[in-house]
């Protein structure tokens, strides 16, 4: 199986995501950015653009390595990463669901106020114009599709364990 932890910058999907590992038995983290790092290593370079996941290669990449890693050592992914455009969802999860990967699909949300004050004052990370860039981009696919697409915890006023408690105790029933 696969918990797939959606969100924006500044949701929580790192720390709930290692939270989430550590209460599902067999479990393992896949850090599907990793395969776009890998793409943007190709050189000269692909094509020009601002996210690799309009690359088209990412997503079938993404679900062949959840795939071939699960073919590998079973047991559950779980899989923090953003994924703010309804097609690409549908291309990940499409291909996930054609191998009889079952997928829990969950949304970290948190209202804008929540997400602006948490990249602000990220001590780990430290502001980034990158990641306040996503802020609208998400409200609107979170308007458009992404809530009705997804198991939402909102994680305005939860902390990362509680949130990840929600999340293992949903993916195991």
């Amino acid at each position: 199986m696969i918990v797939w932890l959606n969100g924006t910058h500044g949701a929580g999907k790192t720390t709930t995501s290692a939270l989430v590992q550590e209460l599902i038995p067999q479990s393992q983290i896949l850090d599907a950015e990793k395969v776009g790092e890998t793409l943007m290593d190709i050189r000269p370079g692909l094509p020009k653009t601002d996210n690799f996941q309009h690359w088209p290669p990412w997503r079938p990449l993404v679900v062949d390595t959840a795939r071939r890693i699960l073919d590998y050592i079973g047991g559950t992914l779980v899989i923090p990463m953003t994924v703010l455009v309804e097609p690409y969802w549908r291309e990940i999860s499409d291909g996930l669901a054609a191998h009889s990967i079952p997928v829990r699909h969950f949304l970290l949300h948190a209202d804008q106020d929540t997400l602006r004050g948490r990249i602000e004052n990220d001590q780990v990370m430290g502001y980034s114009m990158f990641r306040m860039k996503y802020l609208e981009p998400y409200a609107e696919a979170y308007d458009g599709w992404l809530r009705d697409a997804a198991e939402v915890i909102d994680t305005t006023r939860l902390t990362p364990a509680e949130a990840a408690q929600q999340i293992a105790t949903a993916a195991r029933s």
